[in-house]
């Protein structure tokens, strides 16, 4: 039993990550950022991505680093719970 609840934890942050990527790889093409899937991408993940801006705003307005702490501060989270959950 609770092996299957590892696995969706598992399966849930794979799929976040996922969606993490895809909308940051949407944000360098400007044509896609009227397409359904991509409103559905930054509904989902523009609120986490934004906690992470704050702690770390873009340098010279360009350059984002706040993904990679989002990705890191995600795969930790993935870790506790995981740790718990054994």
């Amino acid at each position: 039993m609770i092996g299957y609840l590892i696995e969706a934890v598992q399966i849930l942050f794979i799929s976040y990550t996922v969606m993490l990527f895809l909308r940051i790889v949407s944000t360098w093409i400007p044509d896609w950022q009227e397409h359904q899937l991509v409103r559905f991408l930054a509904f989902y993940t523009d609120p986490y991505l934004a906690f992470f801006r704050r702690i770390i705003p873009p340098l010279g307005g360009v350059l984002d680093l706040s993904p990679i702490l989002a990705f890191f501060a995600l795969r930790i989270l993935e870790w506790i719970i995981l740790s718990f959950l054994r």
